[in-house]
Parts: structure tokens; sequence; C-alpha cells
């Protein structure tokens, strides 16, 4: 399908967005308008471009029902918005058209949210886009008070086993291994301090002007909002991290098996995004959760020749799956969307 944006136009229309101005940016219909959190637009955001990616080395680029959607570009959409999806119990969240970057809905898009683990995305990229994946990593001494400290989810890898950089990113994005992210992080930092800041480097190149890390997991450190992001930045991260090969790949396995080798014990990864094998179409993206995060998700489908890209934050702890049941309700929305006559 169709890219129309190049990401690196992204910074231009957020700049241009700040100084107070609405209208189209010149890299393409809609500029980054979606940037400004209003409800809901017809604006344009980054696509992924065409075919994914090479996996290694890819580089950087320099609550309640949902109000009814309410067009406020003069762009010509490809897709008609009408309404707006009902029952969407998240304090915000976004839903854009990923071929053409058209945003059909969003709740709060411009309001800066913890997001948990969703964090891990940006992890992936980075170790991604550094490659070396078949790089064999020690798993440091230090996990296993690490996870305890923050009662963190957990890939149950023990210090002095040895993984590639290939299979910790399985652990990283479908177990949501915090122990995966430190292993991470400190391998390609080197050290958790300077890949932090290798995260806000990379945030501040995509033009994510309202996003933040303290950790390269989401964990509530120093506190619960320090690490934080907005659904509109976050659609951004979502959209690079999918034009890796080897990222997509991952998102969307409901498990990923790891028999015992030399090293290392036999590991058994399940997926936590509840939309995968359970939603017709859904290819990714990344789950989080922390007590003041609620439940998070960044989200992409595929169905009927459409592709929908997406984030909620902030549904309900009413149970595991209530940001997939968030989301499942925006993308049947999106879906059942018209094209433009």
């Amino acid at each position: 399908m169709r890219r129309v944006f190049a990401v690196r136009s992204l910074a231009a229309g957020l700049a241009a967005l700040l100084m107070g101005s609405l209208t189209a940016c010149s890299a393409g219909p809609g500029g980054a308008a979606y940037a400004a959190g209003a409800a809901a637009t017809t604006a344009t955001v980054p696509g992924h471009g065409g075919a994914a990616t090479s996996e290694a080395g890819d580089s950087l680029v320099g609550g309640g029902s949902s109000p009814a959607a309410t067009p406020t570009s003069t762009a010509s959409p490809d897709i008609m918005v009408t309404g707006g999806p009902q029952g969407v119990k998240a304090k915000a969240g976004i839903l854009a058209d990923a071929a053409t970057g058209q945003v059909l809905w969003s709740l709060g898009s411009g309001v800066e949210r913890p997001m948990a683990s969703i964090t891990k995305v940006m992890t992936a990229y980075l170790v991604i886009s550094a490659g070396d994946l078949d790089r064999n990593i020690t798993i440091p001494g230090g996990v296993l008070n690490y996870v305890a400290k923050y009662g963190a989810s957990s890939d149950s890898l023990k210090p002095g086993e040895v993984l590639t950089v290939r299979e910790l990113l399985y652990g990283l994005l479908l177990e949501s291994g915090a122990d995966a992210a430190y292993t991470l992080a400190d391998a390609y930092g080197p050290g958790i301090t300077a890949f932090v800041a290798k995260m806000n480097a990379a945030a501040t190149q995509l033009g994510m002007l309202h996003t933040h890390f303290t950790s390269p997991d989401g964990l509530p450190y120093p506190t619960e909002t320090s690490t934080y992001s907005t659904p509109a930045d976050l659609l951004v991260l979502g959209e690079v991290a999918m034009k890796s090969a080897l990222f997509r790949s991952i998102v969307d396995q409901r498990f990923y098996s790891l028999p015992k080798g030399d090293g290392h014990a036999a590991h058994w990864w399940g997926n936590s995004n509840d939309l995968i094998g359970s939603y017709q179409g859904a290819i990714g993206i990344k789950t989080g959760y922390t007590d003041v995060a609620l439940h998070c998700l960044l989200f992409e489908a595929v169905r009927g020749g459409r592709e929908l890209i997406g984030v909620v934050l902030g549904s309900p702890a009413t149970g595991p799956a209530s940001g997939a049941q968030d989301a499942a309700r925006i993308l049947n929305w999106g879906f059942a969307l018209k094209p433009t006559p």
C-alpha cells in the first residue's frame, strides 16, 4: 500500500503546529496537525513507506463514549469520517490509516500520559537499528533485583544465561520482559543511562516532542509519570518501528518457543497483546500496564485491503484485555468507514 509521507517531514510539521499553524505542511496533505490533540481530525501522519525494511541497521531519521469525528483539515481524505467509535473507555487515543496517514479519530491525542511498556517499542527500535542481532549477550547479575524491585513482567531470564539479541527481542516484545529490556539496554548503551539518553535523542529526531524516557521498559522510575508520551507521538513511533521486517515479524506472533541450548534454559514467551489471534487482521504492536498508566496498547490491523494503526492509553483496570477491547471497538468503527466518493 502507498505511503504519502517520509517520516523526516514530521519534525517540520510539528514545528509549524507549535507555532500555531494548522495548515498543511509542504510534504503532503494535512501535515502533522494530529499532534494538536483535537478530538478528531482528517489530518495525515507519516506512513511506513511501503515494504518493510531490512532487519539490521535500520537508520534513525532526522473515558466514556468517544466524541463524533469533526474534520479539521481541508485535505482530500481517502476515507469518509462519520461519527466516532462508541464505548471506548480509554482516557486518550488515536486511529489513523497507515497507508495514507489520514487521522480518523482522536481523543486527547496531544496530552502527555504514562505509556508503561509501550516504551519497549523504542528500545527494540534502537536495538534493531544498531544491528548485530546475532550477537551473544550474557544476562547480567542485576536483572533479578531489578525485576523484583518493581514487580515487573519477566522473561524468567537467569544471570549468566547467554542469548542472542534476536532471541531477547522476542522476550522483550511478546512477554514484555523487563529483564530483556534491562539486558539489551545495558549492552547497547553501553549501560542503562547511556541507552536512555539514546532513547530521548531518538524521540527528538523523530519529532516526538511530547515524549520523555527514564527507563528502557516504562517502569515507574523514578515516579509513575516520569516516562510519558502522547497518542500522537506513539503513533509516529509505531509507524517507524513497523518499517523493520524483524520487528513486524515478532509482534504478530502468538508465542515464541526457545528450546534449551548451549548457555541457556528453554523459554516460552506468549504475546501479551490480546488482539493477536483473536481479532481478525491484527498484526501488532505492544501492550503496557502500570497502576497509574492503566492498560495501554499500540495496535495495528489489516482488513479488506485497509491497514489501520492506533493507540489507546488509560483503559480501565477491569481486566488484562481492557486495552484490546477498546482497540477492537475503535478498529471495528474504522474498518466500517467508507472510502470518499
